[in-house]
């Protein structure tokens, strides 16, 4: 990939979590001023921790959901990169409120306070939830159901903010529908952990992951370096047509779970031969969720240029190197 952006300085909400923090590093190493926002209700300290010598890094320890915070944040910015949100489908429904007030009110604090400090261009971190109850396969940008849960709507609002604010006050905006993003920073701890990172500790811990249903749904798994891609294409962007729009964010092929366990055993065993014997127990469907998912990104390959490298299995290789180096519950430990 040829980089374009250098010397820019660059806001990223959420920015100690998952996905941000992975940000960070890309967006430092190529010579960019980062400014990482987080409150750390969800993202952690150890993931930006070696960022915080360099001359080019900020941390700003602080919540979305305040609007002077995010004025500080954005002040002489180019661009923002936000990702500060309450994840997770089954956190919305346990507290619908608290989900709405960060990932709206919070999103909405940011994008007032971007147009404020003519901030280039605002690309956020939007989510596959937004086509809900719609069955068709593959999901193409244009046609989405009804969200099946509290989360779902709150990205599907993000979407109609930015767009009106595109409209209405000409600030530049993008937003990318992440479809089950796994790879290294992800965290396999806590009740909503995302199942990738899950299954793989499990397995190390020698213990059996609990499979949602039969095994037979199945998702889009979307390894980090195809979303740092996605997220540096959208800042690159020059097309009027490309801006301003709404972009899936995946690998483009669809993965059973069943399927995922065997992968995940299958590159396991030369670290531990043990781990091909662990069985998986299977319980009842969650709820909020469909039972497939797989994305289109045919609009993000001709508007943006998007040419993702990581298939599922190239992505699940890297990410078990990388738990295997860096989980403490490792069971030689």
């Amino acid at each position: 990939m040829n980089y374009t952006i250098q010397n820019k300085k660059i806001v990223i909400t959420g920015g100690a979590g998952f996905i941000g923090s992975n940000l960070c590093d890309y967006f430092l190493q190529n010579n960019n001023y980062v400014i990482c926002l987080d409150n750390f209700s969800t993202g952690f300290k150890g993931n930006i921790q070696k960022f915080l010598n360099n001359s080019n890094f900020t941390l700003i320890e602080g919540d979305i959901r305040d609007f002077e915070t995010c004025k500080k944040a954005v002040e002489k910015a180019d661009y923002v990169l936000h990702h500060a949100a309450l994840g997770s489908v089954p956190r919305s429904i346990n507290d619908p409120i608290t989900t709405n007030d960060v990932n709206v009110s919070g999103f909405l604090n940011m994008l007032q306070a971007a147009k404020e400090a003519n901030v280039k261009r605002f690309v956020y971190a939007a989510s596959s939830s937004t086509y809900g109850d719609s069955e068709a396969l593959p999901k193409v940008e244009d046609i989405i159901g009804k969200p099946l849960s509290p989360y779902a709507i709150t990205k599907y609002v993000n979407e109609l903010y930015a767009d009106v604010f595109s409209k209405t006050y000409g600030i530049e905006t993008i937003g990318l529908r992440y479809f089950n993003v796994f790879g290294r920073y992800q965290t396999p701890n806590g009740a909503y952990a995302a199942v990738i990172p899950k299954f793989i500790s499990l397995f190390i811990n020698h213990e059996s992951p609990v499979i949602n249903g039969d095994g037979n749904f199945s998702r889009d798994f979307t390894y980090i370096d195809n979303v740092i891609q996605m997220n540096e294409l959208a800042l690159q962007a020059q097309n009027p047509e490309a801006i301003n729009q709404v972009y899936n964010t995946a690998f483009g092929e669809r993965t059973t779970l069943n399927e995922l366990i065997k992968y995940i055993k299958e590159f396991l065993k030369p670290y531990d031969a043990e781990i091909a014997n662990i069985p998986c127990i299977y319980g009842p469907n969650r709820g909020g969720d469909i039972p497939h998912s797989l994305a289109s990104i045919d609009k993000a390959k001709d508007l943006l240029g998007y040419n993702p490298k990581y298939a599922i299995k190239e992505g699940l290789k890297e990410s078990i190197d990388w738990y295997w180096n860096h989980l403490k519950i490792k069971q030689n430990d």
